[in-house]
């Protein structure tokens, strides 16, 4: 595992008007004058927290996927983000992986907002996805999937093999032992949290660096809504102490931050809280 960078996009949305967004952010994105691997924009960042899926949704080898995957291979970089997709009849809020080769993972956002009745015009997501980057695992979750830390809980996972350095007579050796480890090191949320709500934002991302002993990045958006919701960013990057390492202002912002592998591996080899942590499978 070497060092991770990653760039946050804090943007204001124009409601509903995919192509403005989309010429707004591939801006943003060429902009970029430092070399980052992970590109990460806000929930549904091409229309805004809309419910109208019938008008908008897209399919896998729609407009805006193409878009992603296009400026992941040209830019060289990951990049990642929430929209409405169409598959199989269903629609989702879907969080697409873009790699740099054109490759795709997908998250189905589980926990649907009813709040605003998302759990109405769309189908929730039922296995998560956490991917590989440079060694990192990275956990990639939407908005309300915040308030519920089963979902994200860090469980502990079984390494096939770890190379002992000594054998059973305490001399340099080569035997194979099980491991254990945590099953991620980076948990990522996209949203679009409203500004009333700002001190819950903040306050759970903090608690899942905490407890999951890994970093956490929350990107949102800035702006207004056509419902009269204000977004007052406060996109945030927390280290496994929970420290903030940035948080964004009220207004549009592009962060890149470096994460730092001997900061994770401190935390978990200095205070191992995680080993004692519960076993337990998603049903």
């Amino acid at each position: 595992m070497s060092n991770l960078t990653i760039t946050i996009i804090q943007t204001d949305i124009e409601w509903e008007n995919k192509a403005a967004n989309l010429q707004k952010l591939e801006e943003k994105i060429n902009s970029l004058s430092v070399k980052t691997e992970i590109v990460v924009l806000p929930e549904m960042f091409s229309t805004g927290f809309s419910m109208d899926t019938k008008q908008l949704a897209e399919t896998m080898d729609g407009n805006t996927v193409r878009w992603m995957k296009e400026i992941a291979i040209r830019k060289k970089i990951i990049l990642a983000g929430s929209l409405i997709i169409e598959d199989k009849g269903d629609f989702y809020n879907r969080l697409i992986w873009m790699l740099p080769n054109g490759q795709i993972g997908y998250y189905d956002k589980r926990h649907l907002f009813g709040l605003a009745n998302e759990d109405q015009f769309y189908s929730p997501g039922n296995k998560r996805l956490i991917a590989s980057v440079k060694g990192w695992k990275i956990n990639l979750q939407v908005c309300y999937d915040l308030r519920f830390p089963v979902w994200a809980r860090n469980r502990i996972i079984e390494d096939d093999k770890i190379l002992d350095q000594q054998n059973d007579k305490g001399t340099p050796g080569a035997a194979e032992i099980p491991g254990r480890s945590p099953e991620y090191d980076v948990l990522i949320y996209v949203a679009n949290w409203p500004a009333k709500r700002s001190h819950a934002w903040k306050t759970l991302l903090a608690a899942r660096a905490i407890e999951n002993q890994c970093y956490v990045v929350g990107v949102n958006r800035v702006g207004q809504d056509a419902n009269n919701l204000s977004y007052s960013g406060d996109s945030l990057v927390i280290d496994p102490m929970g420290e903030v390492l940035y948080q964004g202002a009220d207004r549009e912002e592009v962060y890149t931050i470096t994460l730092q592998k001997e900061t994770l591996e401190e935390v978990r080899n200095k205070l191992p809280f995680w080993k004692d942590g519960d076993g337990f499978n998603f049903l």
